[in-house]
């Protein structure tokens, strides 16, 4: 992802769906991981899958460093069941991961709040 240049400030990039889109779990989990090694806040428009929120996790404690990594704090809306195709789909494994997801680093993110409808988060910078 293109770095925008700060001193004070927190980067935040927006990750389309279409971006993600064709891209195997883990080129999805590196492109998160890059970018909160780099400090940002990742928001992705489509989430991750229950798989592949595991598998985020999972690299994620093997990077941990105590003088370096942190690891993150992650958060997402549900998908709206009544948008989610119906239970046979779900029984075909037809599940659609369409929900809002913030992922950042867990020194910088003080607070992570979610409701049915927000996503509130406390950021600072180091």
């Amino acid at each position: 992802m293109p770095e925008i240049e700060h001193e004070d400030g927190v980067q935040i990039d927006f990750i389309s769906g279409e971006k993600m889109e064709g891209k195997t779990s883990m080129e999805k989990i590196r492109l998160i991981l890059d970018g909160v090694h780099d400090g940002n806040i990742v928001v992705l428009e489509r989430g991750l899958s229950p798989d592949e929120e595991s598998k985020l996790i999972e690299v994620t404690m093997s990077e941990i460093n105590p003088d370096g990594f942190s690891g993150i704090e992650i958060e997402s809306f549900p998908r709206s069941e009544a948008n989610d195709g119906g239970f046979l789909n779900r029984l075909m494994g037809k599940n659609e991961s369409s929900k809002l997801t913030v992922i950042g680093p867990a020194n910088q993110i003080k607070s992570l709040h979610k409701d049915d409808t927000l996503i509130s988060a406390l950021i600072s910078r180091d």
